[in-house]
């Protein structure tokens, strides 16, 4: 390809990427074709052979590439090689069931659609028998509307029920909701997503939901530790990783006042990479793949935590390594700035960064400009969150905080502090000619 431009080099590496679905390494084109023409629901079984569980489509193994996700990034899931996605709901309310998995097909991926279970945590009695068989009705006017879309791959029944609660009969209801689906849908499997992994959910499991398929995990900083879990858990069947990422909030150092130290995003992609070998890719035998979180956005926190794309649709150095691990280890050919160092008045995050009323503060941010691209940087401060949920509830973005830059030379910058005393985060973003995005922050407080 000598004498062409790098932009036109990168168009046709993207145009002949593989994003084989189903079938072995056709074309994304080709892919599309097929699928759009198939009207009848897949097929989807899991098998043991020799101790592996594999999930077959058609009677074809399909390892999951996938990702989390509702709405928004469907078609960069396929552009960077993935093969499947996971909801948490069949109405999120952007789009229907059947719009998603009609964007789903579009780009030739396969969904584990997920079904919205009450909560304990969130109020519902389960010892209440009209509203449990009001929600198991419910639910099959939800089966029956997609169970035959050819881009649906399983049924996951409700998310992290197991967080916060007491009443063991909820893993009567899931089994009965997963009788009802087998029932109506022969084709696909059922599963329910688990918070961490305990000895003690999964007896409850085996006891009460026997009638599951398979499990799905919710693990974050312990995830290395997972084929370990697994095994002292006692689980003997196939399972799913359907969220894992970014260090949890509840897993890092805290501030003195109390606020927890989010990484930057190179040491997370840093993360991601080992914790895929470590804990997703070193189980094969049960292991059926898994859901990266989050592809997209959300505000946690922070706005910039467990999303691996920002704001602004940018995405982060974590993407680059979702594409290595689903494109045979082969990096995307332009890659995310990385961050070297971050310091506010020579102090990092996990120095406890105390300043005074409308002190004039220095930072230093250097990153690592892999295609010496022309980078562009950009500065915030948000109000410390005080919106704090838990199980990815919704948060409230923190409000953006005015203040004064003095002096702003690409990755060197000179402002005042606030004029109000309370607890702030600095954040610094870098952005390449390609839309990729270095972000950190430093929480700090204002005396």
């Amino acid at each position: 390809m000598m004498g062409l431009s790098k932009k036109l080099v990168k168009n046709i590496f993207r145009i002949t990427l593989c994003s084989a679905l189903v079938i072995g390494c056709t074309t994304k084109s080709q892919t599309k074709s097929k699928m759009i023409t198939t009207n009848k629901p897949a097929k989807v079984e899991l098998i043991s052979e020799s101790g592996k569980f594999k999930l077959l489509v058609d009677k074809k193994p399909f390892y999951i590439k996938g990702a989390g996700l509702e709405f928004g990034k469907i078609k960069s899931v396929a552009k960077h090689g993935g093969n499947s996605f996971r909801t948490w709901r069949t109405e999120n309310g952007k789009q229907s069931g059947k719009e998603v998995l009609d964007e789903a097909l579009k780009n030739g991926l396969m969904v584990t659609m997920g079904i919205e279970v009450a909560r304990e945590r969130h109020g519902f009695d389960y010892d209440n028998e009209v509203a449990v068989k009001e929600q198991l009705e419910r639910i099959r006017q939800e089966v029956i509307a997609l169970k035959n879309h050819p881009a649906l791959l399983m049924w996951g029944i409700g998310n992290e029920l197991n967080l916060r609660y007491t009443n063991p009969k909820v893993w009567d209801a899931v089994n009965d909701i997963s009788k009802m689906i087998h029932k109506e849908d022969p084709n696909h499997l059922t599963t329910t997503m688990l918070a961490g992994i305990s000895k003690k959910e999964v007896d409850f499991i085996k006891e009460r939901s026997s009638d599951l398929d398979l499990l799905c995990f919710q693990i974050y900083g312990d995830l290395l530790k997972l084929p370990t879990l697994v095994k002292e858990s006692g689980w003997k069947g196939a399972y799913i990783v359907t969220e894992w990422g970014a260090t949890g909030h509840w897993e890092v150092p805290k501030t003195s006042w109390g606020v927890s130290i989010e990484e930057n995003s190179t040491v997370k992609a840093a993360n991601y990479l080992a914790r895929y070998n470590g804990g997703i890719a070193a189980d094969p035998n049960q292991c059926i793949g898994s859901y990266v979180f989050l592809w997209g956005q959300k505000q946690e926190r922070t706005p910039t935590w467990y999303g691996i794309f920002l704001e602004d649709g940018s995405e982060t150095e974590s993407v680059d390594v979702m594409h290595y691990v689903w494109n045979n280890n082969t990096w995307p050919e332009n890659r995310a700035p990385q961050i070297q160092s971050f310091q506010l008045n020579n102090k990092t995050a996990y120095d406890n960064v105390i300043l005074k009323l409308n002190e004039e503060c220095v930072v230093n941010f250097k990153v690592k400009n892999l295609e010496n691209e022309e980078l562009n940087y950009s500065w915030e401060i948000l109000n410390e969150s005080t919106d704090l949920k838990d199980g990815g509830d919704y948060e409230k973005r923190p409000k953006a905080v005015p203040f004064e830059i003095i002096n702003s030379i690409e990755g060197n910058l000179v402002f005042k502090a606030p004029n109000n005393k309370g607890a702030y985060r600095l954040f610094a973003y870098v952005k390449d000619s390609d839309n990729n995005t270095a972000t950190a922050n430093i929480p700090f407080k204002v005396n």
